[in-house]
Order: C-alpha cells, then structure tokens, then sequence
C-alpha cells in the first residue's frame, strides 16, 4: 500500500479523534461516580454498560490488532455478555411485551381439563367415588336436619 494513499486516511482519523476529544470533555471533565450519582438509575444501568462496552471493544480491537485471535479471547465472550444487558437495558425502558385482552377464561379451562382426562379410568373412578361420597354426605346433612327439626 503506498504511503500517499495512507495520508487522507490518517488525516480523517485525527479529525474524527479530535471531534470525540470536543464531544467528550464534557463527560471526561466529571469524575465518573460523580456523573453516575446524578443520573435516575435506568440512564445509570445504560452508561455503566456503555463504559463497560468501550473499554472491551478497544480490548478487542487491540488484541486484533496485535494478530491475536480475538473471537476466541475471553474479551469477545464478555463482549456478548454485555450486549445482553443492552437488551436488558431495552427491555427495562419498553416494558415486556405486553399482550392485551388477556383473560382466564375458566369454564374453558374446565372444559379442556375435563376432556383431557376423561379417558384416564383411574381419574374417571376417583371422580365417580368422590361424587358418591359427596351425594351420601349431603343426603346425612338432610337427614340429620330432618330430625333436628322434628325433635325442636
């Protein structure tokens, strides 16, 4: 690659790294636990993941650089690791997925169940038995109240 072709590209290199200068001195003026606790806690969670994500990637861009392979590095899982509390992140801001007219509806539910079990004999037994006991049950109440009734 010939030097002279080298020269705008560094030129706009320099010009964007000044640009992030000016655009940062701001942020890089304030001690960083200072700019944190000004922050409502969501803003807090986005720009510690932020920082995180900066320093990683210039990690993996240096181990890059330097020839290493850097996808099998350490630095590219924990790269994936903070990509997912930037979904976190967005997940937090927008709510879950929200899924309107929701709603149990029971006797459908019921019915589901019911006929879903119906074949089972040992459950068609144990209802048909518990119906039974519960029948005899109530036909006693009657019978005691009839004659407490009769006695009174």
């Amino acid at each position: 690659m010939d030097s002279s072709s080298l020269l705008p590209q560094i030129e706009a290199l320099d010009d964007s790294l000044d640009d992030l200068t000016e655009v940062l001195s701001p942020l890089l003026a304030t001690p960083f636990e200072e700019l944190n606790n000004k922050l409502p806690v969501l803003e807090r969670a986005k720009v510690s993941v932020l920082a995180v994500y900066a320093i990683e990637s210039l990690l993996f861009s240096y181990l890059r650089l330097n020839g290493v392979a850097a996808k099998d590095h350490p630095v590219f899982q924990e790269l994936t690791r903070v990509k997912q509390y930037f979904e976190k992140i967005k997940t937090a801001e927008t709510g879950p997925l929200r899924r309107e007219n929701l709603s149990l509806d029971k006797a459908a539910a019921g019915r589901i169940i019911k006929h879903a079990l119906a074949g089972n004999e040992t459950y068609d037994a144990e209802k048909a038995e518990k119906a039974a006991r519960e029948k005899a049950l109530a036909k006693r109440k009657r019978k005691r109240s009839k004659t407490d009734e009769g006695s009174s």
